[in-house]
């Protein structure tokens, strides 16, 4: 995998909350926002909502059938690092 672009970056970014990326892609997407503060900026955005989201639902509640599996994935694996 070839460095990222920001496009890129913001399309790898559930499937490496959810630990889909492999070891070398895992890397090549780490290496991004070291260069890129405004990748920073927005990961930070990101698991901020995340948060939030986990916040504002009772886990007891049924999700709706309409939410999407990668939003649902992102969410819980950043609950798994809180």
């Amino acid at each position: 995998m070839t460095a990222l672009t920001c496009r890129d970056f913001i399309e790898f970014l559930a499937a490496y909350l959810v630990g889909e990326l492999s070891p070398e892609e895992r890397a090549t997407f780490e290496a991004h926002p070291a260069e890129c503060p405004v990748c920073v900026r927005y990961l930070r955005t990101y698991e901020d909502a995340v948060t939030l989201a986990k916040g504002a639902f009772d886990p007891d509640d049924p999700l709706p059938a309409d939410v999407p599996d990668e939003l649902v994935q992102a969410i819980l694996a950043a609950r798994r690092k809180v």
